[in-house]
């Protein structure tokens, strides 16, 4: 279950990160190489799994779905698309690490994947990129915001099925 909650975690973050470097939106440019970026540290553990011997499984129905729909809102709603980049990326510097934590101690004999390492003071890195939100989100009207705020429910639910990898 844990591989599989990483697997459809590197496709929701390589999908994340294609779109912002694609910048169809030409504000999505100002969230390229903010330090956040996960797929490339999700890569090497799931490298180093295949080489204890686990099989690496293909993504699955919540990873792929989520990844579509995070493709539909980056060309047809960027606020929502936004709603969803913050989500995804701060809650794994707080929830998952404590995941990751957990999951080094009780099944990995305590090794810390990648996954949860970040260069530089992740702090900082977390503030360059609050910086950033506000400063794009300055321009939106009240509506914009709004809408953006309602697409949380939205980001929980996918993010939560990929956590239920987990428990399976």
């Amino acid at each position: 279950g844990y591989l599989r909650f990483l697997v459809d975690s590197k496709l929701v973050f390589e999908t994340l990160e294609t779109i912002v470097d694609r910048a169809a939106v030409p504000w999505y440019a100002e969230f390229r190489n903010t330090g956040l970026e996960r797929s490339e540290q999700l890569k090497k553990d799931l490298e180093w799994f295949k080489e204890q011997g686990h099989t690496i499984p293909e993504p699955s129905a919540p990873g792929t779905t989520y990844a579509s729909y995070l493709e539909e809102l980056a060309e047809k709603d960027s606020q929502a698309f936004i709603c969803h980049f913050y989500n995804v990326y701060f809650a794994h510097t707080a929830g998952g690490r404590m995941i990751g934590k957990k999951v080094s101690e009780n099944i990995l004999n305590k090794k810390e994947l990648e996954f949860y390492k970040w260069e530089g003071n992740l702090s900082q890195l977390l503030q360059n990129v609050r910086n950033k939100l506000n400063e794009v989100a300055s321009s939106w009207t009240r509506e914009e915001k709004d809408h953006c705020l309602d697409e949380t429910e939205k980001s929980f639910s996918y993010s939560g099925d990929l956590l239920r990898h987990i428990f399976t």
